[in-house]
């Protein structure tokens, strides 16, 4: 993406998404270039992304709605508080944090700095009950040494991420850092990115084992298919703590016949590094 944030007007986002609803929508993600930034380019008066929730959840009665992509610049106080006090907002954040090593934010002309991201993960996690943390990390970026790479992990290992994902840098014209001129061999970022995601696979897998035993609510997508991952699945769902797509599902058992699209209470009987295990209350 190019050129400088732009926000859609509010009214015609409430609108979209009373079209999705009239559709049969059950979830309404909102993702940006970082969502943070709405509103900004609307005027000091203009609304901001609090607004922007606020009229959609007032104008709809979308059961969930997610955020992905919130830059931790972007999260304010009135912000985090409608997400903690609001049952229809997942308790669920995609912040991307891009790296840990401070010299490498800076060249990434990142605002943020591990510091700054550490405090602002434990603010998150004190304030919203059961968040769930989803991260993107980028390893390779143009002068990244093993020492930058090793901070990396060890933040990553004291951060304990929920979920992430990550990318190897590849060089795009017209960007700064295509203008480097130390980027790193390909060889280097393909292993960087195998063993980020290793140590993160095992980080997945330690956070997700909290919530066996839980209650919860389960958005069933559809019905499972029985020659696939879980021959004993009835249904395929997720938990308020999967985003679609970029996380994993909840496999449910013996859940009888539901239509996808609607909900069902559900028991988490086990987390593997991804997935859950799952079966109906009633």
């Amino acid at each position: 993406m190019r050129g400088r944030h732009r926000s859609e007007p509010l009214e015609r986002l409430v609108r979209e998404a009373q079209d999705l609803e009239s559709q049969g929508a059950r979830e309404i993600n909102l993702v940006a270039q970082d969502l943070g930034h709405y509103g900004r380019d609307l005027g000091p008066g203009g609304p901001k992304l609090p607004d922007l929730l606020a009229a959609l959840l007032r104008e709809t009665t979308v059961p969930w709605y997610r955020l992905l992509y919130v830059y931790s610049a972007g999260l304010s106080e009135r912000l985090v508080a409608l997400v903690a006090g609001e049952p229809r907002i997942v308790p669920y954040l995609d912040m991307p944090i891009q790296h840990a090593s401070d010299r490498m934010l800076e060249r990434m002309r990142r605002p943020e700095r591990r510091d700054t991201i550490r405090r602002k993960l434990a603010w998150l996690r004190s304030t919203v009950p059961d968040l769930a943390v989803r991260t993107t990390c980028l390893v390779g970026f143009p002068g990244e040494t093993d020492d930058d790479f090793r901070v990396l992990l060890e933040f990553l290992e004291e951060a304990q991420f929920d979920r992430l994902g990550a990318f190897a840098y590849s060089p795009q014209e017209g960007t700064r850092g295509a203008a480097y001129p130390d980027d790193v061999p390909d060889e280097t970022k393909r292993d960087r990115l195998e063993e980020l995601l290793e140590v993160q696979r095992a980080i997945s897998g330690e956070r997700l084992s909290r919530f066996v035993g839980r209650e919860t609510r389960a958005l069933v997508d559809a019905v499972a298919d029985p020659s696939g991952a879980d021959p004993g699945a009835t249904h395929v769902a997720r938990v308020p703590w999967q985003a679609d797509d970029v996380d994993g599902v909840t496999y449910v058992a013996r859940g009888g016949w539901a239509v996808p699209g609607t909900f069902l209470d559900v028991r988490i009987t086990e987390a593997e590094d991804y997935d859950f295990r799952a079966v109906p209350l009633a």
